[in-house]
């Protein structure tokens, strides 16, 4: 391709930000520490006329849209700031369930290669609709966003290893499903009336379905050690681009030590 051509086909681009605002609104995953911002100088504060506004940042690094790192779960993995950028850009898709999914729902491989055509190599993208309840929506609901979202079915992890997926986002507070998580004991009575669903429809118990010692955290104490991490809480344009292949770039610092990083997550169209 010429260089000029390219250029022209670069601005015809259409770009998309599936980054949620961040703001110290923005709940941290339960326990976390949340986002403070504090003004240590102001512009009219300083001698000599030469004042500016600086601020101290106080956060953990799971606030609003964060790519986990895979030291994150696993002490041998590699850091943010050690990932080639290579590995977080590419071609991807992001796949729309939200018409078939709801509080405590699992979804399976199966329903997500229905919705749109998924890739060997892809950067994975999961609409599960429950973006409308973060902190910014009209419909926010953080017990919701944290507590009740979708998450993935038993067979997942192993089809995500298989496809050789770059890396997965969700549009919720964490990639594993709720109840395979330390929520499931913060939160008894959602943890109950998620059995009873999960019974009602396929006749298995909780630890029938998950037991612990496999399912627990399963997306990130099994994958992480492959390499295979994940993004959270992402949203914005994310219903504007629904069971479309894209190509996906996610930029995090470059920290040499972080275990996480908020980052931002942006998908190109033709």
């Amino acid at each position: 391709m010429e260089l000029n051509s390219f250029f022209e086909f670069m601005q015809s681009l259409k770009m998309y930000d599936l980054t949620q605002p961040l703001s110290i609104h923005t709940p941290p995953w339960p326990s976390y520490m949340p986002l403070g911002i504090q003004y240590f100088k102001r512009i009219a504060g300083a001698h000599s006329g030469q004042g500016a506004n600086g601020q101290i940042i106080t956060t953990s690094n799971h606030v609003g849209t964060h790519i986990d790192g895979e030291i994150h779960f696993f002490a041998s993995g590699r850091s943010i700031g050690q990932v080639p950028m290579e590995e977080w850009i590419g071609p991807g898709v992001v796949v729309d369930i939200s018409d078939s999914v709801n509080d405590y729902d699992l979804y399976s491989p199966e329903l997500l290669m229905q919705k749109a055509e998924i890739k060997k190599g892809d950067i994975l993208i999961i609409n599960t609709g429950y973006h409308r309840y973060a902190w910014d929506q009209p419909e926010s609901d953080e017990l919701r966003y944290f507590v009740k979202h979708p998450g993935p079915d038993p067979s997942f992890h192993t089809w995500a290893l298989d496809m050789h997926l770059k890396w997965i986002g969700v549009d919720c507070g964490s990639a594993d499903h709720p109840m395979n998580t330390i929520i499931r004991n913060w939160h008894p009575g959602s943890f109950n009336e998620a059995e009873q669903k999960l019974i009602a429809k396929y006749g298995k118990t909780w630890d029938e379905m998950f037991p612990p010692e496999e399912y627990y955290q399963v997306m990130h104490l099994k994958l992480f050690p492959k390499k295979l991490v994940h993004a959270e809480n992402l949203g914005g344009d994310i219903d504007k681009i629904s069971n479309k292949r894209v190509w996906i770039g996610l930029f995090p610092l470059r920290g040499i030590e972080l275990e996480s990083s908020m980052c931002r997550i942006m998908a190109w169209e033709p």
